[in-house]
């Protein structure tokens, strides 16, 4: 993690290789010399919990960077423009280390590629792309660091508001996903549940500030969000879906234990979580979603997801799981390399890695799944320690209640 961050601004590469295969000879090869605004949650829990807090104020900061506030009738580049006189901003889903904004996508047919894995990528088109999960997981990123530092800067808050009003006005609509699927948009779930956390982490962080308006307004709208998911998001079984369109499940489905979108008890959930690591697995490894099921855009085949698979750990802790938690995260921890790091996938039969390394995420995600591990164990009950993105102890002015539990 200290390695990929660019110490000029503080932000985080995803990784720092272009066009490493997901699969071997196929087209899923991307270029990840950038930072993801997807990333932010995962990195600021990371950094607090590691003590590096400097270098969490630094990636805040780079954040306020590169997000362009814009006046009351301004419009984003997803056309989002500020509701009831409130300050809207510019949001995208990535940005060069160095605070650029655009990145556009080419590619360099001279190169065959590595295995012959063409075409060889330079700069993401994802930039472009409508993705909502962004904007829960900037006010969530907000939300853990006034947690930690007990403190809510200006230009913070102007983060919340931008993201949150902007949630507000695009929940209803189909977005790409966390995945940056290039087929058609569809009513991902996961993106209406980080709308949800734009909406209940900002009501916390309005009502912190005493501003009683916004508090009351975008409570209630986390709550219509809340009920729209379990109402369009949960299949006939009991478990969450990819999609309302689609009743496949997904990866992505294994951060709602660990946003806090339902107790860790509810029976959906935990259905969801077992489902995933029953179902969704190739060889006991997560894979992000079924290919075969999903229009992602592209027909190649991909490995395991490695991110996904201590995603699984994490949930597995949160609904009491611990001993199936800690044997897959002891085996997890087996396929690092000889330094200890990790690519993007893993081949669940060879055990190679694939895509682009080493990748932030992976090592973020591994990092939330050895502390919820060590953390179940060291709780009398065995059962979930709290910890990830929004737990942990919240200091005496903060309000725990919220939809959901």
């Amino acid at each position: 993690m200290k390695g990929l961050t660019y110490s000029s601004t503080g932000a985080l590469l995803a990784a720092a290789t272009t066009s490493l295969p997901e699969y071997p000879g196929g087209a899923r090869n991307w270029d990840y010399r950038y930072t993801w605004v997807r990333d932010a949650s995962f990195t600021l829990w990371a950094l607090h919990a590691l003590g590096f807090d400097a270098e969490a104020d630094d990636f805040l900061a780079f954040l306020a960077d590169v997000i362009v506030p814009l006046g009351p009738s301004g419009n984003g580049p997803s056309g989002v423009t500020a509701s009831s006189g409130a300050e809207a901003s510019r949001f995208q889903v990535l940005y060069g280390v160095d605070g650029t904004r655009e990145c556009p996508e080419s590619e360099l047919d001279h190169l065959s590629g590595y295995g012959g894995s063409r075409p060889v990528r330079v700069g993401n088109a994802a930039y472009t792309q409508e993705q909502f999960d962004i904007y829960g997981t900037l006010v969530d990123c907000v939300y853990q660091h006034t947690r930690s530092r007990d403190a809510l800067s200006e230009r913070s808050w102007r983060i919340v508001v931008g993201a949150v009003e902007a949630a507000l006005s695009c929940w209803r609509r189909a977005d790409r996903g966390i995945w940056e699927v290039r087929g058609e948009p569809r009513h991902f779930t996961s993106s209406k549940v980080m709308c949800w956390v734009a909406a209940d982490r900002g009501t916390r962080l309005a009502a912190l500030r005493g501003d009683r308006e916004r508090a009351t307004r975008w409570s209630t709208a986390a709550a219509e969000i809340h009920a729209d998911v379990l109402e369009h998001g949960v299949d006939k079984r009991g478990r969450f879906i990819q999609s309302y369109d689609c009743p496949g499940l997904d990866a992505s489905l294994l951060l709602l234990p660990l946003m806090r979108f339902l107790p860790p008890d509810d029976p959906r959930l935990r259905a969801t979580v077992l489902a995933i690591g029953d179902e969704l697995c190739d060889n006991g490894l997560v894979v992000r979603y079924r290919t075969e099921s999903t229009d992602d855009g592209l027909e190649d085949p991909e490995a395991t997801f490695t991110a996904c698979s201590f995603w699984l750990v994490s949930a597995l802790v949160e609904i009491g799981e611990t001993t199936r938690a800690r044997q897959l995260c002891e085996r997890l921890l087996g396929f690092a390399s000889g330094l200890g790091l990790y690519a993007e996938q893993l081949d669940p039969t060879t055990s190679r890695h694939f895509g682009n390394f080493p990748q932030a995420l992976t090592h973020l995600a591994l990092v939330n799944a050895a502390l919820h591990v060590i953390g179940a164990e060291q709780t009398p009950t065995g059962g979930s320690s709290r910890r990830g993105p929004s737990a942990g102890a919240a200091p005496a002015w903060w309000d725990s209640t919220r939809p959901g539990g």
